[in-house]
């Protein structure tokens, strides 16, 4: 059987990962902009579609709870 502990820090680990490489994306994203004066559209879609999970999934807990 699964044990609850061991989803809540699967949970945790999951979201720490997703949050670390939204940050690392954006910092990748900052480098070539700012040190390379190039505009990285992957690396733009990738902070942008944390962004849009983010806030949706934010507001779709929020509106069943």
């Amino acid at each position: 059987m699964i044990d609850e502990r061991f989803l809540t820090h699967r949970l945790k680990s999951t979201s720490i990962a997703g949050i670390t490489s939204a940050i690392l994306a954006l910092i990748l994203f900052m480098y070539h902009y700012y040190a390379q004066h190039i505009w990285s559209w992957d690396l733009a879609a990738v902070i942008l579609t944390n962004v849009a999970v983010k806030l949706s999934s934010m507001r779709y807990y929020r509106r069943t709870q």
